[in-house]
């Protein structure tokens, strides 16, 4: 008899895979002139073109790009190359007007509609999960300072092992995510495990280019949330603990000083508490 896969036996093809169904399901309202597309187009292959002059690029080279590119769609994993790649500096760009608090990339491993919860809340985990219990708990505020009474914090983060509910296999649907409601002075507690920090999947067409390149495919540990209000413009951010390795040379580029924690010990004396407040622009 075959034993039922576990998280461990996750593979970066089911997860791009996950990924790129996820994606496929959000709802997109981007528009464009054609002047727009055209001149985008026309910069983003220019830049391509000078990379290959600059490089002096071989057509060996050139249809090995063309199979990884190939690969790349096959292996399910736009999702995961784009959101570790490219996706910071449009966040960069996206954000730099906020007078709030900072906010960093989503990444590919969202999954909407998670459970909801009130104000004070455990998030969603297996009999006996494993991990250093985490107490996170802050405030939703506008940048006057008035408190954002029944602000939401949907919040997802990996497990102790690396993994993400939705993502590997053998993890409950909802494992560790779960949307909050503020309460009337935009206060939210909620009870989780640490999570650790975790290599991107390797073993596909992104996890090639990593080994060519003599990259490493670590990220820091971090929490993820997305915090919204209504009238205010929603934040998507990640959090993360002094004194991780990666918190320096992140993949996905995605840390910022403005993002990093201070964990205290918890008052119980069992595990870590984290505070921290966000400040959401007005729409």
């Amino acid at each position: 008899m075959t034993a039922p896969l576990t998280e461990l036996d996750a593979t970066a093809a089911e997860t791009g895979a996950s990924a790129t169904k996820v994606f496929q399901q959000k709802t997109t309202h981007a528009t464009a002139s054609a002047e727009r597309v055209a001149a985008i187009a026309a910069d983003a292959l220019g830049a391509l073109h000078e990379v290959i002059r600059k490089h002096n690029v071989t057509y060996p080279e050139y249809d090995a790009l063309k199979a990884w590119l190939i690969q790349v769609g096959a292996d399910g994993e736009w999702p995961l190359f784009l959101d570790v790649f490219v996706e910071h500096v449009v966040e960069e760009v996206a954000s730099s007007s906020r007078a709030g608090s900072k906010g960093t990339i989503e990444g590919p491993f969202y999954a909407p509609g998670s459970p909801q919860f009130g104000a004070e809340a455990t998030l969603p985990m297996r009999d006996g999960e494993k991990g250093t219990p985490l107490v996170f708990h802050g405030q939703v505020r506008a940048v006057d300072g008035s408190p954002l009474g029944g602000a939401v914090v949907d919040i997802w983060h990996c497990d102790d092992d690396g993994y993400y509910a939705q993502f590997a296999p053998g993890i409950p649907e909802w494992n560790l995510r779960g949307r909050i409601t503020a309460d009337a002075d935009g206060r939210f507690r909620i009870h989780t495990i640490k999570p650790a920090p975790y290599q991107i999947p390797t073993d596909g067409a992104t996890g090639a280019l990593i080994r060519a390149a003599n990259w490493h495919a670590w990220r820091p540990a971090h929490l993820h949330m997305k915090v919204s209000a209504p009238g205010h413009q929603l934040i998507t951010s990640q959090l993360y603990c002094p004194g991780d390795p990666h918190n320096d040379d992140d993949i996905a580029t995605a840390v910022k000083p403005e993002l990093m924690l201070d964990p205290k010990p918890a008052a119980d004396g069992h595990g870590i508490d984290v505070e921290y407040d966000f400040v959401l622009d007005p729409a």
